[in-house]
């Protein structure tokens, strides 16, 4: 029950699995959700195991209130408290289109995962942050949004997706001014191009760009690094900071001639 605990959306597969990991090693509790990846959700716990630590993987939509209400309740029930959120869970469009073809069945699924199933999932940990701090349970509760560097470059053939991670962009923004005065950080941590399932499609694309001189810092990102960037953050590296936007992007966002 004294132990720092991490809610992590999306903790089975790539980005997610590498926080959960991460934290794990450092002494957090872990509770994470997946949608439909059983198997690696299970092999993620098979690794907490092994590390000695402690984790709890729930099966959970982050579009459906209900499935909300149930993920912070089954990890308030088995750990306690909950001293961190990170929002990671996230999708591309299951087909890229022109923007002029984009149609709105596609850009809800896209919004509601990326966009709303996190806000609404973030109001409701804010309020159990606020109660338990209140309580003197939590000392320094943090939020971390997984964001993108797809909230600023423009890629009209997933405008959906852009949109998504730009309102992103805005919740940190508007969580860490509400919350700032209740003592709970609010941070985003914004990925560039990183090796996962969602780039697995265009993995040719973007090694092209990168040895063509896209990226000041020339190779792919992997998971791990946006892991330790979030981990800097859990362990309170930043204490005088909150909206702040961490680039974890082989310095993409860099002006350059």
């Amino acid at each position: 029950m004294n132990n720092k605990t991490a809610l992590v959306t999306g903790g089975s597969r790539g980005i997610g699995r590498a926080i959960t990991l991460a934290l794990v090693q450092r002494g957090w509790s872990v509770g994470f959700c997946y949608h439909s990846a059983e198997r690696a959700a299970h092999s993620v716990l098979g690794e907490i195991r092994q590390a000695d630590g402690q984790g709890l993987a729930i099966q959970a939509d982050l579009c459906c209130p209900e499935d909300r209400q149930r993920l912070l309740e089954a990890v308030l029930d088995q750990f306690g408290r909950i001293d961190l959120l990170v929002n990671n869970a996230g999708m591309a469009p299951r087909k890229r289109v022109d923007l002029l073809e984009v149609g709105e069945t596609g850009y809800d699924e896209v919004m509601q995962t990326n966009l709303k199933g996190p806000f609404f999932l973030t109001q409701a940990v804010a309020r159990e942050m606020v109660y338990l701090k209140q309580k003197g349970i939590l000392q320094q509760p943090e939020i971390i949004n997984i964001g993108s560097i797809s909230a600023y470059a423009s890629s009209y053939q997933r405008a959906e997706y852009c949109l998504s991670k730009a309102g992103v962009g805005m919740m940190t923004a508007l969580f860490a001014e509400r919350l700032a005065s209740e003592g709970i950080l609010v941070y985003e941590v914004r990925p560039g191009i990183i090796d996962t399932d969602m780039t697995s499609g265009v993995h040719d694309k973007y090694d092209q760009l990168i040895q063509g001189g896209l990226l000041p810092i020339s190779r792919w990102g992997q998971p791990e690094d946006v892991a330790r960037a979030v981990v800097a953050l859990a362990e309170g590296y930043l204490p005088y900071s909150t909206g702040e936007v961490i680039n974890v992007d082989g310095g993409f966002h860099l002006r350059r001639f």
